[in-house]
């Protein structure tokens, strides 16, 4: 991400033909809010007098205690390609702060920051995330909304003509690679439909304005294809769901504090403790990191999601994965963090989960080397393997009893979080949903 000063996004926004601005910000359940300004209101904005209505936002504030200020993250600066025909529009993410100038507790970037102090007063430099987003591609019937049709059969890492979203997935890379991002990756997952772009890693409060612009731009790009994104964990039954894993490193002094040349499997101690960390606190974090209803429809045996807490450097069916790159690249792979978790949240429980085994010292059970999916209860029960939570109900149990992960999000957060979710859940609790028609109105 490069580096800008007022003047030199001022002087870009005259050279690039800039006609607005989008102040974008996320509100507490990972939706991307804007504020758009005309060009007219760029000092303004830069200046941080820009003010909105917090009252209207999930989970901001009461009607009382509305205005609030936009303060744009300069280095986040970026014009939108695509929008080219009538004058430019471009991009700053901003953090939201009180109208007495100290930051807006509820705002999920500057609670990020928070957990990042408490990284840095235990002597680390950089929390490093590597994500790697899955979505699926459906068509968009004659009135563009969203059908069940996919665009394509294909599989994992196959070629057109099984394909089909081959020249959209390529059309979302080179408009990314414009934006300035630095593409690894990019392929056609296990599921008919389904699609993965890999980026590469940034310290996380960057890595998290990655996720959200991505989202935007395959959502954009898709459309402009007849297709609609959808970054819904599990959209179809019978066939693999959508998941984020999420690469994450600690280091120090510019060295990768996981790893260590002489360590069993090269990992050092803090690698251990971190690991034990979320273990520890998985099954708390899981409602941030899948918090739908519909996650839970993912964290199934069969279909590669991790359901079991466990660790292993070899397989992939464990909560955590040792990826084999050691030195720099030596990194934790925490598999059952979904799409549409807020990346914020999810990163600022994520890094408390870790930070909670380091600083208490916490040693990690042995590793699982077996297929988890294979073994009974009784054989996970030896090995001393928990399950994740089952349903969204579950999870929030799980939260609000841990003090750890409810600290990670603070009072404002957790409150509004706790209160969101609990209604979601009661509204699909309650629900007469169509498999209960067909199962039980003729037998009854």
């Amino acid at each position: 991400m490069a580096k800008y000063s007022k003047e030199d996004i001022v002087r870009m926004s005259k050279e690039e033909n800039v006609k607005f601005i989008r102040l974008q910000f996320t509100d507490i359940l990972g939706t991307i809010k804007n504020v758009e300004i005309p060009i007219s209101q760029l000092d303004k904005a830069l200046d941080n007098k820009m003010m909105f209505d917090g009252s209207s936002i999930e989970g901001f504030v009461r009607i009382e205690e509305s205005d609030m200020y936009l303060f744009p993250d300069l280095d986040t600066w970026v014009i939108f390609p695509w929008t080219a025909e009538k004058g430019k529009v471009a991009r700053l993410i901003c953090d939201i702060y009180n109208a007495d100038g100290t930051p807006f507790e509820g705002d999920p970037r500057n609670n990020l920051r928070r957990i990042l102090k408490e990284m840095e007063d235990l002597g680390f430099s950089n929390f490093n995330l590597g994500p790697e987003p899955e979505f699926f591609l459906f068509k968009l019937d004659q009135h563009g909304e969203p059908t069940l049709e996919l665009n394509d059969n294909g599989g994992y890492f196959d070629l057109a003509p099984t394909d089909l979203g081959e020249n959209c997935r390529r059309d979302i890379v080179l408009e990314l690679e414009e934006m300035g991002f630095e593409i690894e990756a990019s392929h056609h997952e296990v599921a008919p439909g389904q699609h993965e772009i890999d980026f590469k890693y940034a310290d996380a409060i960057k890595a998290c304005d990655y996720i959200q612009t991505f989202k935007l731009v395959v959502k954009t790009i898709a459309r402009k294809h007849g297709l609609h994104a959808t970054f819904m964990p599990k959209p179809l039954f019978g066939v693999n769901g959508s998941g984020m894993h999420c690469n994450v490193s600690l280091f120090k002094n510019g060295e990768n504090a996981f790893y260590d040349p002489s360590g069993n499997l090269e990992l050092s101690d803090t690698a251990r403790h971190f690991i034990a960390g979320i273990i520890k606190n998985a099954k708390s974090f899981t409602a941030v990191t899948n918090p739908t209803v519909n996650s839970y429809k993912r964290l199934v045996p069969g279909y590669e999601a991790p359901c079991y807490v466990a660790w292993s450097a070899r397989n992939r069916s464990p909560l955590i994965r040792i990826p084999a790159s050691r030195g720099v690249s030596t990194r934790v792979e925490v598999r059952s963090v979904d799409p549409a978790a807020n990346p914020y949240l999810a990163m600022a429980v994520l890094l408390k989960a870790g930070l909670d085994g380091i600083r208490n010292e916490l040693n990690p059970p042995a590793p699982v080397d077996r297929n988890i999916y294979v073994m009974n209860k009784e054989e996970r029960m030896a090995e001393g393997i928990d399950d994740l939570p089952a349903t969204l109900a579950q999870a929030l149990d799980a939260l609000k009893a841990n003090e750890v992960m409810t600290s990670a999000l603070g009072e404002h957060i957790l409150e509004h979080f706790i209160e969101a979710k609990e209604i979601e859940w009661d509204m699909f609790r309650t629900q007469v949903h169509p498999w209960e028609r067909e199962q039980y109105m003729s037998m009854y």
